[in-house]
């Protein structure tokens, strides 16, 4: 079935089709239409699920946590300072092994106050142990979210769905739903035997003291290392069952590029109709959607950058100090590679970042060997 749906309101659908069990819900912009629609799933009986309304983010995850330690599957959203406050809960719940999805809409940090749409708040929490998948468009919102229960539940490692606000959590697209058949073959009723049974004496989030705390943090480290080919597995199946895979990584035009530019989320469009416009004027230009960042995929990003002579990286986000955090990753990455890599940051706050404007990025690569910084900011107004 198709239909018109904002971005949020197709991780609503995710949502369903996955069927949660308990969805903990506090409102913040411009997330809280997920929350919403998926209280009005409950209410209507569309969905057999527990929906609890909390104070704050942090006892949103909490409850998530509490759920996914009983063995129930959990789901909530948020985007932001919502997401910065539930940071301490962020470990319990990958350090618990716990699959929790979450919802993540980008949105920028104050100060000043702002709504608006940047990928800040979900990259500074790239070393809480969550996996990170960014998305580019609504249907792949809604598909991401079922991959992700299955993902979590294989790897017992939580997820972290994201896609940038208002550009699609708030912009309406033809979305493919899936019957709710097909899904339940896919993704099958959570089954762990490791959740806490009433009536039996257990414990979870003990004290670990330095005899066992290394080998629980290793464990969680080594299981990290699997997530890619489980990803690929998954998203494999899920292409046989309903025609759609979107990739870890997704080359464009890279196989003789000399110029490439690495990007996330929505602004995987634009940079693939500035590439095709370059070809036309005969420069060879390629663009690489990053769709998973935690775990970073070290090896099929050098696989896809073996004919670039120069990189480009276009980071809507700042680590203040060391610039965009995409570049920083892709140059550790590359560390062993003499290639020049151009970090350029945009579109801070929401400001638009216009064809033109990544079309002036490729041109400044174009025209020197090396970078002038490390940090090129671009669109700033002097």
């Amino acid at each position: 079935m198709k239909k018109v749906l904002m971005g949020n309101f197709a991780a609503s659908h995710g949502v369903r089709l996955s069927r949660a069990q308990v969805i903990s819900a506090y409102p913040i912009t411009p997330q809280t239409h997920v929350v919403e629609e998926l209280s009005a799933m409950v209410a209507r009986g569309d969905l057999n699920a527990k929906f609890i309304k909390v104070e704050s983010e942090h006892s949103a995850l909490a409850c998530c946590i509490s759920a996914s330690v009983m063995g129930a599957r959990a789901f909530t959203a948020t985007s932001s300072h919502g997401l910065l406050l539930m940071h301490e809960l962020l470990h319990w719940a990958s350090g618990g092994r716990l699959p929790i999805v979450m919802v993540a809409v980008n949105r920028a940090i104050a100060p000043g106050w702002n709504i608006w749409n940047e990928q800040t708040d979900t990259l500074s929490q790239r070393d809480t142990g969550w996996i990170q998948l960014y998305c580019a468009s609504n249907q792949e919102i809604l598909d991401t979210v079922i991959q992700a229960f299955r993902l979590a539940e294989t790897v017992k490692i939580p997820v972290m769905v994201i896609y940038d606000a208002f550009i699609l959590s708030h912009t309406y697209e033809p979305v493919d739903i899936p019957d709710q058949d097909s899904i339940d073959d896919f993704l099958p009723p959570l089954s762990n035997p490791e959740a806490l049974k009433i009536g039996k004496a257990e414990a979870f989030g003990s004290v670990t003291n330095p005899d066992f705390h290394m080998e629980f943090r290793v464990k969680l480290h080594d299981a990290y290392q699997r997530v890619p080919r489980v990803f690929e597995e998954i998203e494999k199946e899920y292409e046989t069952r309903l025609g759609r895979r979107y990739g870890i990584i997704e080359a464009y035009r890279c196989e003789d590029a000399e110029l490439v530019m690495i990007a996330a989320g929505s602004l995987a469009g634009p940079t693939r109709m500035v590439v095709d416009a370059l070809r036309q004027k005969g420069i060879r230009a390629g663009r690489i959607k990053l769709k998973m960042f935690r775990p970073f995929p070290v090896e099929p990003l050098r696989e896809a950058l073996r004919s670039a002579r120069k990189i480009l990286v276009l980071d809507r986000d700042l680590s203040p100090g060391t610039g965009g955090i995409f570049a920083h990753e892709v140059r550790a990455a590359m560390k062993e590679d003499p290639r020049p890599v151009w970090g350029f940051v945009a579109g801070l706050g929401g400001r638009d970042i216009t064809p033109d404007l990544i079309t002036s990025m490729f041109f400044d690569a174009v025209g020197a060997e090396v970078p002038l910084s490390e940090t090129i900011f671009k669109g700033v107004r002097l």
